[in-house]
């Protein structure tokens, strides 16, 4: 049956007054995930002011969750809802095709410690704040090629973070051109694998969470579990970036000998792929509370950021 004008506008009426759900998830395709226990967000709906707010569900049972006895979930969970939000925003509201590849080219996010939620319970319900800005298109046919997400994160009323970044669309079509010939998703492990820095010095849960390899004294982004339910939920072709930020921090635990471990903030720019092999190096230089990180592969430096602590 056909949705007329007014039909149109009643559903969008009702979705701007309707409450948030915790419910359910939201569909696994929509934020490009496998499993369904990978998939954080429960609901997103339009606000009369052209935003967007959106519910999303941090379970205990996380692979990420810390084991540490501190009841604060991880900050890469911050990452990941916006990354989410990232693919379902656009695929929902902005006629992005489900075929599209979304690629990250920077991201921020800063934590406020005194407002940060405990993980008490089961889950932890947190409601997002979303902006959309710099939105992109195509002079040929105005389809969405880029844009950019601000998202204010809240936990029983009060928001505890800021996080943002921008993206990249590319059809299918273009996205081939570009990685043709490039390996096309993560090779099986094996338990020769190189030496790594010891878990226990890291702040993850055990040896299978280590994204770094080591190569003598230099640091390399080579995850010990290319099974990882929660860094390869899914085949990919190329280093995805919450495996360089998760990298980026655990080399500022080595590198400052376990007193950088949880970040408040940090900043990550992507200017290039990075490849599986061979692995990327990645150079992380602390000085008090803050870490400065770059990625170099092929003679290059591919990706740069830093991250803050307190």
């Amino acid at each position: 049956m056909n949705t007329t004008v007014a039909e149109a506008s009643i559903v969008g009426t009702l979705e701007d007054v309707r409450p948030l759900s915790w419910s359910r998830t939201v569909a696994r395709e929509m934020v490009h995930r496998d499993s369904v226990a990978e998939v954080l967000l429960t609901d997103v709906r339009r606000t009369p002011d052209g935003g967007f707010e959106a519910a999303a569900s941090w379970s205990r049972s996380h692979p990420t969750f810390p084991r540490d006895g501190a009841d604060l979930h991880s900050p890469l969970m911050i990452v990941e809802t916006l990354r989410q939000l990232g693919i379902y925003i656009p695929l929902r509201y902005f006629a992005v095709a489900p075929t599209a590849h979304l690629l990250i080219t920077d991201l921020f996010f800063g934590i406020d410690p005194s407002a940060e939620p405990r993980a008490v319970s089961g889950a932890t319900g947190v409601t997002c704040a979303v902006r959309a800005s710099e939105v992109r298109r195509a002079a040929e046919d105005g389809a969405v090629t880029g844009l950019r997400l601000d998202v204010s994160f809240s936990a029983r009323g009060t928001v505890f973070a800021r996080a943002g970044g921008g993206a990249r669309v590319m059809d299918g079509e273009r996205y081939d051109a570009v990685r043709t010939g490039r390996q096309r998703f993560a090779a099986p492990g094996s338990a020769s694998g190189p030496p790594r820095p010891d878990f226990r010095g890291l702040g993850v849960t055990g040896a299978h969470d280590v994204v770094l390899g080591l190569d003598g004294s230099t640091l390399l982004v080579d995850p010990a579990d290319p099974r990882h339910p929660f860094f390869f939920d899914h085949a990919t072709d190329h280093v995805p970036g919450i495996i360089l930020l998760e990298a980026a921090r655990q080399a500022a635990a080595v590198e400052s000998r376990g007193a950088l471990l949880r970040p408040t903030g940090g900043r990550l720019e992507a200017a290039r792929f990075i490849e599986y092999s061979p692995p990327a190096r990645i150079i992380c230089v602390p000085h008090h509370d803050i870490c400065v990180f770059r990625f170099l592969q092929d003679g290059e430096q591919k990706a740069f950021g830093v991250l803050r602590y307190r």
